[in-house]
């Protein structure tokens, strides 16, 4: 600031101009720097396993093209393991996102969806021609219907808490390693015929039906939130125990595994149906005390007093 002589002899100041002073901008004030913003390890993770998982679909199908169905049933039940992990992940190191989300649908499309009906089209539908390749489409197309009407119930504010112990259909996951039940036959020694063929588109079509139907089916999401302390030691046990078994004798436990999930899908209509009978009662009960009839009011009679600290001269 500096003192200049004015008319009158009376001064002014003056201010003197600052340049080359930079501005402070607010931090990523420019959208171009927004794109570069960290994005923490914890939500990276899942998708990581994601992708994963979504190699491991397109990697079988380039196995069963090359006629190796082993490793090609291989890496669907890898890509299985590793979809039942990254969601898991996500909650547990709270990354969850809508790109995740996403992420994981378009994955299961591919690797549920996608990589069975190829497989199967390259084992033994191409026998049967177009009629063939009609069923692997139809697996396809449903499961794609499957994950769209799942990623849109998700949301739904009308669903009971209970509802949540159930999926709406087969889920995808659960729908490739069961449509895949001709080809674990073959392997334990049952023989290739045109009947088998046969037998697989029907059987093809009938689990995609079961991927977009109504059927409640029991869901494992809930479970393995909160382990007792008594029970960390078999669960470790058994969980060894599996992988051993699925690496010695993996035939034998997926066949197994498939026919005890066919069995049980029953008993998930008829625990759904519970749930329904108990909140059908629990309504009811609730409706019974508000529609209790009043009793009467009669004529002349006094009011009584609803509030003690009117003046009593009120009262």
């Amino acid at each position: 600031m500096r003192r200049v002589a004015g008319a009158g002899g009376k001064g002014y100041i003056a201010p003197i101009e600052v340049t080359n002073v930079p501005m402070q901008r607010p931090r990523f004030a420019d959208p171009r720097l927004r794109r570069f913003r960290r994005i923490p390890v914890r939500v990276l993770a899942p998708n990581v396993v994601t992708l994963l998982a979504m190699c491991a679909g397109l990697t079988a199908i380039r196995l069963a093209y090359e006629n190796r169905y082993t490793l090609a049933l291989a890496a669907i039940v890898f890509a299985a393991i590793l979809d039942g992990i990254d969601g898991r992940l996500a909650r547990f190191l709270k990354g969850t996102s809508r790109f995740g989300a996403e992420l994981d649908s378009l994955s299961d499309f591919v690797n549920f969806g996608v990589a069975p009906a190829l497989i199967l089209y390259f084992w033994g539908l191409h026998e049967l021609k177009s009629a063939g390749w009609i069923a692997a489409m139809v697996f396809t197309i449903c499961g794609c219907l499957r994950l769209a009407r799942f990623n849109v119930m998700i949301d739904d504010p009308d669903r009971p808490p209970w509802a949540a112990n159930f999926f709406v259909g087969m889920p995808a996951p659960a729908g490739a390693i069961t449509v895949l039940l001709p080809i674990y036959a073959v392997f334990l020694g049952v023989p290739r015929s045109a009947f088998l063929t046969w037998l697989t588109l029907f059987y093809t079509v009938a689990v995609a039906s079961l991927m977009v139907s109504r059927l409640p089916v029991f869901s494992a999401k809930r479970i393995g939130t909160r382990v007792p302390r008594e029970m960390v030691g078999p669960i470790i046990v058994v969980t060894v125990l599996s992988f051993a078994l699925l690496i010695a004798y993996p035939w034998i436990l997926l066949t197994a595994g498939t026919l005890a999930y066919l069995v049980s899908l029953p008993f998930g209509w008829l625990s759904y149906r519970g749930y329904e009978r108990r909140a059908r009662e629990n309504r009811t009960e609730a409706a019974v005390p508000a529609a209790a009839p009043q009793p009467p009011t009669v004529v002349g009679a006094v009011r009584p007093a609803e509030d003690d600290d009117r003046p009593s001269r009120l009262n």
